[in-house]
């Protein structure tokens, strides 16, 4: 090789060093400038308020609760506070998850029945947590809604319990009433779970502070915000 091309290859090598270390440092700086910026919140998770006289707004804590532990291991961007919503609003279409619970009597009219239908067919998502009690209220007012369907419990493989955080028994027991099983029952339309309805589970105590209930323990409140963070993700990709 001649001294030209030898300086000629070192030129090149040296070239070509400098736009590595360019393209590095600019990847850097943009991985750097991206993470400093804290994006906003861009959605709020939804209570529903009925009528009927049932206690629609139990479990205070629940859900900034929930809020706080999706958006720290599934990457959510919900805000902190929750959303209260009527089931015959058309607020409701602004929540991708509503989330209904309480103890007693719930009536919907036909408009609400009508609303909540439209809602959940063109893609929303609604979480029933009986907390004990709601059971005999709820079905047949479901039933307004989706008089072609029923409850149907999902299995143990089903993917909701395998979604971020694995529930190979299905769904987890939070707080005992009356020694009988938990049972994830769902309405399922097209294919798509559309609500899912947690009972003799009280999933909702379960994301409440720790301690609200003195027979709370760190391993019931834990599997209760993994499932529920689970039905976050499954309603946002499904």
């Amino acid at each position: 090789m001649s001294v030209i091309s030898y300086q000629l290859s070192v030129k090149e090598a040296i070239k070509r060093m400098i736009a590595c270390c360019l393209c590095f440092l600019l990847f850097t700086f943009t991985f750097l400038l991206l993470n400093s910026f804290t994006f906003p919140p861009t959605y709020k998770l939804g209570k529903l308020k009925y009528a009927g006289g049932g206690d629609w707004y139990a479990n205070r804590t629940a859900l900034p609760n929930l809020v706080a532990f999706c958006n720290k291991n599934i990457a959510t961007n919900f805000l902190a506070e929750e959303g209260i919503v009527e089931v015959g609003s058309a607020e409701l279409y602004n929540y991708p998850f509503i989330y209904m619970t309480g103890h007693g009597n719930v009536t919907f009219n036909a408009q609400e029945a009508a609303n909540l239908r439209r809602y959940l067919i063109g893609g929303g998502f609604l979480h029933i947590d009986d907390n004990y009690g709601l059971d005999k209220f709820i079905r047949p007012q479901m039933k307004k809604v989706f008089p072609e369907l029923d409850f149907v419990e999902l299995p143990a493989n089903h993917k909701i319990y395998h979604q971020k955080f694995k529930f190979s028994n299905g769904l987890p027991k939070i707080h005992e009433h009356d020694n009988k099983r938990p049972q994830g029952f769902a309405l399922i339309y097209k294919g798509r779970v559309i609500c899912y309805y947690s009972y003799e589970c009280d999933l909702g105590n379960g994301w409440e502070d720790y301690g609200t209930y003195p027979s709370d323990t760190q391993e019931s409140r834990n599997n209760a915000l993994k499932m529920g963070a689970n039905l976050i993700q499954y309603a946002l990709t499904n």
